[in-house]
């Protein structure tokens, strides 16, 4: 059995109806995982997610959550811990909000920390806890690259894409000696909705391109290689780490 082989797994997949979320579950369906997907728009009774799966091979059960409510995240961990034995988290529901710094909304910041990073740590934490009970796995993280760097009119995300990644350090500190790994991935500049704007912005989008030595916009099915990596066996000596999947921008 090759070290990557997820068959027999299931993995839990937030932000799982579109972008990037939609791509990591796909490819760890792909790997054998049956998948747990849940979002805020997630349709339960049949979703183009389903459908991705399904027509995979591999079992598909949907949640609709609203990551902007910490009491409903709460509930919906110990829901499906109690129906599911989860031997993947993929922590990937966020949102973005944009406004200059010194008019930005302290509301916006708000909700944006706590569906990119307060939630993350809720669900992280219940689902952990089984985890460590069943001494052993795998927890990813969506990270940024504004996990290493300020970004421009996003405070909000920024402080919450910086606090996944000391996050992921202190739960890896923890955790690791129990089997349950916990890394994540940093996505460059991907082309999904929470980046339309700077697509749409000619100025912006030529920066960003010029400073990529790929030479173009990432797309959501670029992670699935690194989802699918932290999630497998083949990782299991790997933790607490940020893995860019960037197209070279932090190393330009």
């Amino acid at each position: 059995m090759s070290a990557f082989d997820l068959t027999g797994r299931t993995a839990l997949v937030t932000g799982a109806s579109r972008g990037i979320g939609f791509a990591i579950a796909v490819a760890l369906a792909e790997a054998g995982a049956d998948i747990v997907g849940a979002s805020a728009s997630l349709d339960p009774a049949g979703s183009a997610i389903q459908d991705a799966v399904t027509s995979r091979g591999r079992r598909f059960v949907g949640h609709r959550v609203d990551f902007s409510d910490g009491d409903a995240v709460a509930r919906f961990g110990d829901e499906v811990v109690t129906e599911e034995s989860i031997d993947i988290l993929a922590n990937n529901a966020g949102t973005i909000e944009r406004a200059p710094a010194a008019d930005h909304p302290v509301s916006s910041f708000a909700h944006v920390v706590q569906v990119n990073l307060t939630s993350q740590f809720v669900l992280s934490q219940i689902v952990g806890r089984r985890m460590l009970a069943q001494k052993g796995g795998r927890i990813i993280f969506t990270a940024s690259l504004l996990s290493f760097q300020g970004g421009i009119n996003v405070p909000g995300y920024t402080a919450a894409k910086s606090g996944v990644a000391g996050l992921v350090r202190a739960l890896s500190n923890e955790w690791a000696a129990h089997g349950v790994t916990v890394n994540a991935i940093a996505p460059g500049y991907i082309a999904t909705d929470n980046t339309q704007a700077l697509q749409d912005d000619p100025e912006r989008s030529r920066a960003i391109l010029e400073r990529i030595p790929a030479g173009r916009w990432g797309r959501a099915e670029d992670l699935g290689g690194a989802a699918v990596f932290l999630a497998s066996d083949a990782a299991a000596y790997v933790t607490g780490t940020i893995l860019p999947v960037d197209g070279g921008w932090l190393g330009r």
